[in-house]
């Protein structure tokens, strides 16, 4: 099984230029374990847990809903819980066992996160019979309910459900939960902090939900940085504006509420209202990467050279392959400029 594991985990590290190595990932193995579900029509549903301590190993209460029964996997053993905590607003539930011979993973709490920190996710996506890693970094924190959600690029898919998010150290960072619609995935994890008060309270006798997570409610009940996806990714200029304006006079400190005006009055021909949005994004992240790359098309468009190579400085300190995108339109822009001039003086 860990010859499987490494052979799998050689595979993803070599797609991305990333750490961690992968004796250190091979190690996180006795960490992350797979959930059944037995299910009310006889199927069976799969997800991921995160041992945090040696009574508890913690999921997202999706993954459990409505079950007739659960266990956890590992080295071809199975465990049956002997207990369960759960949020079901919040999506996180803890199952508790008799003693686990697995490894706790230590906790560093979200809010001490850093906006384009790298991280890395660990879950059994598509019923992979062995984790899998996916890497990226911190996108946004969202306030809500007395923790922050994080958005990060760090990939997961069906399976995944209640796995690790990790910081560089191994630390555990959130709970690999959901994903936004569309082509262009958002994706979220839910914090620390909603774990430990989630330890902190009473058992529950069934795996019966108590209504749905809040991500899964109807569209109007869901939280801003929900909201704003659907019409951003449907270059739907009128009804981004109408939510990124509703969020910023309900959280005027949301860098991602001002980028989203930004983007709804740029596709709308507005080009100085939207600088005016980018510029106070700024204010609040002044690591908003989004940011950085609108404000960077607006001045290919104006052809400021100048501009551009201080967007360019900027975009480098946060990602080396946007900057390496950046540098190559700048030269192709410059290259075709000259060209022009050159036709002109003729």
């Amino acid at each position: 099984m860990k010859k499987m594991l490494l052979l799998a985990l050689l595979v993803n590290a070599n797609l991305v230029n990333a750490q961690p190595n992968i004796g250190q990932l091979l190690q996180l193995h006795d960490s992350i374990v797979q959930i059944s579900v037995e299910l009310e029509n006889g199927n069976v549903g799969t997800g991921t847990g995160v041992v945090i301590s040696k009574e508890y190993v913690v999921t997202n209460c999706h993954v459990l809903a409505d079950g007739k029964g659960a266990n956890i996997a590992k080295y071809g053993d199975g465990y049956k819980p002997i207990g369960l905590k759960a949020d079901w607003k919040h999506d996180l539930c803890a199952l508790k066992f008799e003693g686990l011979p697995f490894k706790p993973v230590p906790m560093r709490d979200t809010a001490s996160l850093n906006i384009e920190e790298e991280v890395f996710s660990v879950g059994y996506p598509n019923g992979n019979n062995v984790p899998q890693p996916s890497y990226g970094s911190i996108k946004a924190k969202y306030p809500y309910d007395n923790g922050l959600i994080i958005r990060s690029d760090a990939a997961f898919s069906l399976g995944s459900s209640g796995g690790a998010l990790f910081d560089q150290q191994f630390n555990l960072v959130g709970i690999t939960s959901f994903k936004s619609p569309g082509p262009q995935g958002f994706f979220y994890s839910l914090p620390v902090e909603w774990i430990r008060k989630l330890i902190t309270s009473e058992e529950q006798p069934t795996l019966k939900a108590e209504g749905s997570p809040f991500w899964a409610l109807a569209y109007q009940q869901q939280p801003f940085f929900m909201q704003v996806v659907i019409p951003y990714q449907n270059h739907d200029w009128k009804n981004l504006r109408t939510v990124a304006e509703a969020w910023s006079k309900s959280e005027p400190n949301a860098a991602d509420a001002w980028f989203f005006l930004a983007v709804s009055e740029y596709g709308s021909g507005n080009e100085a209202g939207a600088k005016v949005d980018l510029d106070k994004a700024l204010t609040y992240n002044p690591k908003h990467l989004d940011t950085f790359k609108l404000q960077s098309e607006m001045a290919l468009k104006d052809k400021d050279f100048d501009r551009l190579n201080k967007l360019k400085a900027s975009i480098e300190a946060l990602d080396s392959y946007a900057s390496e995108e950046l540098a190559l339109k700048i030269n192709t822009l410059k290259d075709s400029t000259s060209l022009k001039n050159e036709a002109t003086s003729k």
